[in-house]
């Protein structure tokens, strides 16, 4: 078992991601249709898309949490449906609640990953927990609890946590949901400062316009279950796509409010 920690221990050893053709239905009921797109080793890619259009059901398809209806998603090599895959790439979740144990410390929350897959001696164990502590200034908040810490503080914890498995792969769950928009701005930078850092592929799926065309590499906006649109981020800022661009910069029009479309939609 290895003691050493680095702050970039799988530099040159990043997957990209691959989806193929995917389609997802619940009860018959399309979720996923017909997805592809490719992720490139050491990129920042974001997925965008209004509620309910499938983008995190294809994120938890990609971290192997879901199977496919059809198609498949290959990390590198690797089948992401194939539970063997997670012995094979080291992927990280950071969900969009956080999902801590309340009943843990920050630092304990961090440490148990590594001690239940009995990964180095408590030694180590702590040397990884205090250097991604360190890495998201949270050093002092190692004795806390979860119920003691603001939301932003939680989000950051939660991406620590990730950090102390040495992910290949981090998959961040709207990560920037319920923060202002200052503590919003200071998670989109942890995610670019990681991704210098590591050299770790990240991919985001989030409702963030300022993290995804600030930071991101590419953007794919999913509508319906379909991908709508791939592409850089100024791409975007200059699309004459009227579905994208109402999506990415909506107009408040008080005379002809969008909930009364939306019931005439529905009728």
């Amino acid at each position: 078992m290895s003691t050493a920690y680095t702050a970039s221990p799988f530099v040159g050893k990043t997957f990209g991601v691959t989806v193929s053709h995917l389609n997802k239905k619940y009860g018959g009921v399309p979720v996923l249709r017909d997805v592809s797109l490719d992720v490139k080793p050491g990129e920042i890619f974001a997925l965008m898309g209004p509620s309910g259009s499938g983008k995190s059901v294809l994120l938890r398809h990609i971290a192997g949490l879901e199977r496919a209806t059809s198609g498949e998603i290959r990390i590198g090599e690797f089948d992401a449906a194939d539970p063997d895959t997670r012995n094979k790439v080291h992927l990280a979740l950071v969900f969009q609640a956080g999902a801590l144990f309340n009943s843990l410390s920050v630092y304990d929350n961090l440490a148990l990953y590594p001690r239940e897959q009995r990964l180095c001696p408590e030694s180590g164990i702590r040397e990884r927990v205090m250097h991604a502590l360190n890495i998201l200034s949270l050093e002092k908040a190692a004795r806390k609890f979860p119920s003691e810490l603001s939301g932003g503080m939680k989000k950051r914890v939660a991406i620590a946590r990730a950090l102390v498995m040495e992910p290949e792969l981090m998959l961040y769950d709207e990560p920037t949901s319920e923060l202002d928009p200052v503590m919003s701005a200071t998670i989109s930078e942890i995610i670019a400062t990681l991704r210098e850092q590591t050299a770790v592929t990240t991919i985001v799926v989030t409702h963030d316009r300022s993290l995804a065309l600030g930071i991101a590499d590419r953007i794919a906006i999913i509508m319906d279950g379909q991908i709508k649109a791939t592409g850089k981020p100024d791409e975007f800022k200059q699309t004459k796509d009227p579905a994208i661009s109402n999506f990415l910069n909506p107009v408040i029009d008080l005379k002809n409010p969008r909930f009364k479309q939306l019931e005439n939609s529905h009728e």
